[in-house]
């Protein structure tokens, strides 16, 4: 599989280190489409903090692209949904540091949860 970021110069605005435009993905024989996933632990119980619960994202995250013998690298597209907009900060250093820094075609969007206890929430679609 190749992936090719594409960021035009002309035309649209810069993307910055952690964000592509946009992810050709070239020879990938599977794709992942992957639900929006939350920050809770194996019972079902959200972490306390944000910081708990973008740990347990990217846990949970690792152990879904895993049972379809895939890693954070395969991930190809992402989606945050941020209770708040003052979590984006350490929304995106969370996947910059789950990704290794690799970048990726990234949205954020502000929105209510289904459950207030619930701060953050990343869908992914991953290739292979």
């Amino acid at each position: 599989m190749e992936l090719r970021p594409h960021n035009p110069v002309g035309g649209v605005y810069p993307a910055s280190d952690d964000y592509v435009h946009a992810m050709e993905v070239r020879g990938a024989g599977r794709l992942l489409f992957v639900a929006g996933t939350m920050g809770l632990d194996p019972r079902g119980v959200p972490g306390g903090t944000l910081t708990e619960q973008l740990d347990l994202i990217w846990a949970n995250l690792r152990a879904i692209l895993a049972s379809a013998g895939m890693t954070v690298d395969n991930i190809v597209r992402l989606t945050s949904y941020l209770r708040d907009a003052s979590y984006a900060d350490a929304n995106a250093a969370a996947r910059v540091a789950a990704l290794g820094g690799r970048p990726v075609p990234t949205t954020a969007i502000v929105a209510e949860t289904l459950s207030g206890d619930w701060l953050v929430e990343i869908e992914v679609i991953a290739a292979g």
